[in-house]
């Protein structure tokens, strides 16, 4: 008899290959995920008390789009996070409400990019859209300012 495991154990057999790139948006303040701290008693808590519901969004959204794909070989991720402008970008007066010309495009500050990718790739995982996330080979990631969320593009090499 053989012994079932992963997604064998859930009667969802192997998976198949994704036959075409999935794309998706996640709404929401996107979070960093950094180290955990030690709080005493043995226990680790996020440095983030919103993070937790950031991961479950990406999982969520994610299965819902992936509608039952896994990719379980090499990917390219491809994630543009948007924030809000702070007020010092738009214009005072009559041109309150209108972005400045010198306001940035990109956004230089803080979070790190490697720490939103790491809650990035940890909600695909949980949403079992990515078997594991060593399995990016190729990661692109853009900081910019506009409506608050992550673009995500998943592409099976």
């Amino acid at each position: 008899m053989t012994e079932l495991t992963g997604r064998d154990s859930l009667g969802l057999g192997e998976p198949q290959p994704p036959s075409e790139p999935l794309q998706f948006f996640v709404s929401g303040h996107p979070r960093a995920q950094g180290s955990k701290r030690h709080v005493g008693g043995g226990r680790m808590i996020e440095s983030s008390p919103e993070l937790p519901a950031w991961r479950t969004l990406i999982a969520e959204r994610a299965r819902e789009e992936a509608d039952g794909r896994l990719f379980a070989s090499e990917v390219r991720v491809r994630a543009t996070f948007w924030f809000h402008r702070p007020k010092s970008h738009y214009g005072t007066g009559r041109n309150a409400g209108s972005v400045k010309a010198s306001a940035p495009t990109w956004k230089s500050s803080k979070p790190d990019a490697d720490k939103l990718v790491r809650a990035l790739l940890d909600g695909l995982v949980i949403g079992g859209v990515l078997r594991d996330d060593a399995l990016v080979v190729r990661l692109e990631v853009d900081k910019r300012y506009g409506d608050p969320g992550v673009l995500v593009e998943i592409v099976e090499l």
